[in-house]
């Protein structure tokens, strides 16, 4: 009897070992295993209040892991199954389970992008809004029109200009305003250390006002190294007290009825923002103003022009001292359209 107990005993023992030996097995085989990941299923997202035991099952049917438990097992032991952060993940092939779960935990969550370009307007900037697919769409038209004001903006506060043009990542689930608050943010800490560092000048009283001329040199501009001298320009003709005479404003000011074609009739017709018929700044930034446009203002380049006209069709600019040098530049642009409008021979 006692020897037949040993030789259960002996059997228990050996059982035992053997699953001990292959549970451990599989386990190291299952840590030593690329997972399959595919472009179906590379993206996992971790909800807000999943548990580990949840991911795990997720991961298993979305066949990424073949053993759900043993991915459990392995988060218990290494410590990191009550350290995952929500959001969306993207996992690559090859990835081994340990390095699934450590992405994971490490909220490196997949990010999307939306590019603000320099020289949309604000209404620009709400299309692109509306339309990116990943961005979480709260703004109605009402609140768009009041969305300063949820920005945390004095009350009145136009909201043209205030976004800094920049490519911008972020997470799923970002919501329009919070897109809209990263830019307006980061506008205003631009502008306000462009300010601080400005060559004073008594025509841009406030940092706003540098913004209002930032766009309209923006708008103005042919090559971008011309900004400071554009921007010169301006700043001469308001301490002269001469009109800033500028197309994109009228163009502005006319708004959805702007065909392509500004007549002569336009710049006759007075809006706040003809600055044909008003002297000095527009009431507004007629569009977003680039870094360098805002920096041309702050540090305009030293010279005495007061105009200029393109030398061919959006290319460089001519600038002029006097209104006799500036006429035969235009002339000689008008002859140079004219001549890139006719057929080759």
């Amino acid at each position: 009897m006692k020897l037949l107990l040993k030789l259960l005993g002996f059997l228990l023992i050996t059982s035992v070992i053997t699953v001990g030996f292959l549970l451990w097995y599989q386990y190291d085989v299952f840590l030593k295993t690329p997972a399959p990941i595919t472009e179906s299923n590379a993206i996992i997202e971790v909800k807000p209040g999943s548990n580990i035991r949840q991911v795990a099952d997720q991961l298993q049917k979305n066949g990424v892991i073949e053993h759900s438990l043993l991915f459990f097992v392995h988060a218990r032991i290494s410590g990191l199954a009550n350290k995952l952060k929500a959001g969306e993940y993207k996992l690559e092939a090859g990835m081994l389970p340990d390095d699934i779960l450590k992405r994971l935990v490490s909220g490196q969550t997949l990010q999307y992008s939306l590019s603000l370009i320099e020289g949309k307007t604000f209404k620009d900037l709400q299309a692109l809004i509306r339309k990116h697919p990943t961005l979480q769409q709260t703004l109605t038209d009402a609140d768009y029109a009041t969305v300063m004001e949820k920005l945390g903006a004095p009350v009145g506060t136009h909201s043209e200009g205030w976004f800094l043009p920049d490519t911008y990542h972020f997470p799923r689930k970002t919501t329009d305003l919070e897109f809209l608050q990263r830019s307006y943010q980061d506008m205003q800490r631009y502008l306000q250390q462009a300010w601080d560092k400005r060559e004073p000048n008594p025509h841009l009283k406030t940092p706003y006002d540098a913004l209002i001329l930032a766009s309209i040199v923006e708008k103005e501009t042919g090559l971008p190294e011309e900004r400071p001298l554009v921007a010169r320009v301006f700043l001469n003709r308001l301490a002269k007290g001469m009109l800033l005479q500028t197309d994109p404003t009228v163009i502005y000011g006319i708004g959805d009825k702007y065909d392509g074609n500004i007549r002569k009739t336009d710049l006759q017709t007075d809006t706040p923002y003809n600055t044909y018929t008003r002297a000095g700044l527009t009431p507004t930034p007629i569009a977003i103003p680039s870094k360098a446009a805002i920096d041309a203002v702050m540090h305009p380049a030293t010279s005495n022009v007061l105009y200029f006209v393109a030398t061919t069709p959006g290319g460089a600019s001519k600038f002029s001292e006097t209104l006799d040098e500036h006429n035969r530049a235009v002339q000689q642009y008008l002859l140079n359209r004219k001549s890139a409008s006719e057929p080759k021979p």
